[in-house]
């Protein structure tokens, strides 16, 4: 489908930053409202972290206009998107009165999150229903996978199919079709577990710092939890959509945990809101973030929370196993999760068919809209479905027939993997059938399941992904890349140049790679074994030049994280196709070191590159030295390409459950006429001449106060290699030669104390110390 323009009729929150991810996706919009609020809905969108937009300079593709007299522009628009006010009249209002300016072909959809479509449309013409339906973002819009569309019984199916086309390939949404109902699926479900955390908590006297240390990373979920989530959202948003649900399901089983306890009611009532609002459930102030207490109304200091099961559990990876244990713990930790998760589980059960058909995108629903690692089915497998249905079914619950035939199996569950293919059982055919996938998203587990595994260690996996093309597959703690990487990574390319058209190097976990083994390194140095340490990191660098210089093409395909050694694999290979949402970057010296995989030189080289003949290289030098000494990282692909990590040649994927089958079609494109390329010997190094350039920049920082004494020994080291330190005029080398500089570095820095304490700070806190 071809959208070249789109308009967006609402710049407040939600309307500016639909506007926004447009912009992210290359797409103009026109952006209506009241006089001046386009236009400050677009400055807002400057200014929030995090960054809705993936480049500062997207804002130029939103043109802020006019509710009235600038209507007659929307015959330049093919899609337009309402997302005013939640009101019904409003809106029905708003569609008369840009109905005679509207293209026939343009479609038309409504950002509303819980009103019914149908009633919003009643009063227009059959021609316009068939190209209406609701197409519900999740805010942050950029952030947040989730893209329900919610058809009417006129909609078009054709334009239904083609909007959720565009809307997985070109704004990278995980799409979920939604019934016609009250808040449609995960605002439903998740509104429901909302209401009932508030009264489980209010009833068996938890706090919220407790609440929120139990429906956190522990069990799955992001670190805004419940309560924090509540005050980024707006508590206000929150009282809108209980009241909205409470009004409108007058025949839902569990209707009266939409009723607003006397807490909540009294929060809103003092317009406690939230984040938007300075407090809510927690309060920002100059001695620290302070939290409500239910019983006093009244702010006090945060009380460290310790259950020991879930102490105990904080080791397991896994946060399936996680809440499996819990649920069984008879302490305060286990308790409060049975009575939260345990009715959400027979609620949502419950809703089908009522809200959607399958359980797939009650799923789907709930881990792109609300960021959870797993759905609540997925979660009801991994608790045990026989026994927990027996103790809901104890409590009074009751569950649709559909249930008691997935009881009905011998090993009850909602998902399997049959034949190396995954699962669901289908509550309308009653049998199980395989998950479906967009066409064009490739599956690893998928190809390992159905004997794909060429050779594979603790660390990685050689996968054959089809049409002559493999994937190197990292599978360490945080893919972590050590010594069992490094020998697969030596394998896969011998055994592609022999056998393959190409590799891929990706992997579907949380991130691409942390980077090295810290670990490793620092009882490496300790132990004072630096013969081993050379070694080791001499084999990495030939691992990352390996990459480049393989017979087959090579592509690097990043996610999520990609940072230090993740990030020399990315730029060490032939090319980069990676998802839009990349944090990359070479992040060494926050732990006292500087890249010594190939990084160092890379970036220079990369730089080298932009410097037209004949001009100054100093910018380009400067450029370099700050990218690695400061130690950048991207927050999006866009930067990614600005800051040099990418060239402007690499390719990207909005939608990054499409990366793997993506960078395989660029492996496949670059095979076809693919020439080996040779070991560079013509590097130019500025020698004394940029080392004094550099040195002063870095003296000038800290007597700023910008670095320190320690940081600025680091930009020394960096600024040694980049330059080759005592070359007494500008000359070409090798790259052998950057990659000995590197190696030199990296080793004396190692044996440094105040390297080894800011190894040891980020292992034990994850953060950078400034020592």
């Amino acid at each position: 489908m071809r959208i070249k323009k789109v308009a967006v009729l609402g710049a407040g929150t939600m309307g500016s930053q639909i506007a926004g991810h447009f912009a992210n996706a290359s797409i103009p919009s026109l952006l209506f409202d009241m006089p001046g609020l386009a236009k400050a809905g677009i400055e807002k969108l400057k200014k929030l972290d995090p960054a809705p937009l993936f480049d500062p300079s997207l804002p130029s593709l939103i043109e802020p206009l006019e509710f009235g007299p600038d209507f007659p522009r929307l015959k330049e628009a093919d899609w337009v998107i309402e997302a005013v006010v939640e009101d019904l009249e409003a809106k029905r209002s708003l569609l008369k009165s840009i109905l005679p300016h509207l293209r026939p072909d343009a479609v038309v959809t409504s950002n509303t999150s819980g009103l019914p479509l149908s009633s919003i449309s009643a009063e227009m013409p059959a021609e316009f229903k068939n190209r209406w339906l609701g197409t519900h973002f999740f805010n942050p819009p950029r952030y947040l996978k989730l893209l329900e569309l919610i058809p009417t019984p006129e909609t078009d199916e054709t334009l239904l199919h083609e909007i959720a086309d565009f809307g997985d390939k070109r704004l990278g949404k995980g799409i979920v079709y939604a019934k016609d109902t009250p808040n449609f699926i995960a605002n439903r479900l998740g509104t429901y577990g909302a209401l009932l955390t508030l009264k489980v908590m209010l009833e068996e006297g938890y706090t919220i710092e407790e609440v929120d240390t139990l429906t956190g990373p522990i069990i799955g979920h992001p670190k805004t939890a419940t309560f924090r989530l509540f005050d980024l959202v707006g508590i206000d948003i929150l009282g809108v959509v209980a009241r909205n649900l409470y009004e409108n399901v007058p025949n839902d089983e569990e209707r009266e945990i939409f009723k607003i306890p006397k807490f909540l009611e009294e929060v809103l009532a003092r317009g406690w809101f939230g984040n938007k609002t300075g407090q809510g459930f927690y309060k920002k102030t100059p001695d620290g973030i302070l939290v409500l207490d239910p019983k006093t109304m009244e702010y006090r200091p945060q009380k460290k929370t310790v259950f020991p099961s879930v102490e105990m559990l904080r080791s397991m990876e896994d946060p399936r196993e996680r809440i499996a244990n819990l649920i069984r713990s008879k302490d305060r930790a286990g308790n409060f999760i049975r009575k939260t998760l345990t009715p959400l589980l027979a609620y949502a059960a419950n809703r089908i068919p009522e809200i959607v058909d399958d359980i797939v995108n009650v799923d789907n629903s709930m881990k792109w809209g609300f960021n959870w690692s797993h759905g609540l089915f997925e979660t009801w497998d991994a608790i045990g479905v026989r026994k927990s249905v027996d103790r809901i079914r104890e409590e009074g619950k009751h569950f649709p027939q559909w249930m008691d035939l997935v009881l009905a199996q011998p090993d009850p569950k909602f998902y399997r993997v049959e034949k190396g293919e995954l699962q669901y059982w289908d509550t309308f055919a009653y049998e199980y059938r395989p998950v479906p996938h967009p066409e064009g998203v490739l599956i690893l587990e998928q190809r390992k399941l159905q004997n794909g595994v060429i050779k594979k260690n603790a660390g990685a996996s050689l996968i054959d992904i089809g049409d002559g093309v493999a994937c190197l597959e990292f599978h360490s703690k945080m893919n972590a890349i050590g010594g069992d990487i490094i020998q697969m990574v030596k394998s896969a390319i011998e055994i592609v140049e022999k056998d393959f058209a190409g590799l891929v190097i990706g992997n579907q976990g949380e991130n691409f790679s942390a980077g090295a083994n810290l670990m490793l390194l620092l009882l490496e140095a300790q132990e004072e074994n630096w013969d081993e340490l050379n070694m080791v990191i001499k084999a990495f660098q030939q691992m990352v030049m390996s990459l480049r210089y393989s017979a087959k093409p090579v592509v690097a395909a990043p996610f999520g994280l990609a940072l230090g050694g993740g990030c020399e694999v990315s730029i060490g290979s032939d090319a980069i196709h990676s998802a839009a949402e990349i944090y990359t970057g070479l992040v060494e010296v926050g732990v006292g070191l500087i890249p010594a995989g190939t990084g160092t030189k890379e970036i220079y080289v990369r730089n080298l590159k932009r410097c037209l003949p004949g001009a100054d290289p100093f910018p380009y030098l400067r450029n370099a030295f700050e990218t690695v000494a400061l130690a950048k990282v991207s927050r999006s692909v866009l930067e990614a390409k600005k800051l040099g990590y990418y060239a402007d040649s690499d390719t990207f994927s909005m939608n990054g459950d499409r990366v793997i089958q993506d960078a395989k079609n660029v492996v496949l494109q670059l095979s076809k006429n693919y020439t080996q390329p040779q070991p560079r010997n013509d590097i130019l190094l500025t020698g004394r001449a940029g080392y004094a350039y550099l040195q002063a920049g870095i003296y000038l920082m800290k007597e700023a106060g910008q670095i320190s004494e320690y940081d600025q020994k680091l930009g020394q080291k960096v600024a040694w290699i980049m330059t080759g330190g005592d070359l007494t005029e500008p000359t070409r080398v090798s790259e052998q030669f950057m990659l000995d500089l590197e190696r030199e570095a990296f080793l004396s820095l190692l044996g440094e104390r105040k390297t080894q304490e800011r190894i040891q700070h980020m292992l034990k806190t994850g953060k950078p110390l400034r020592n």
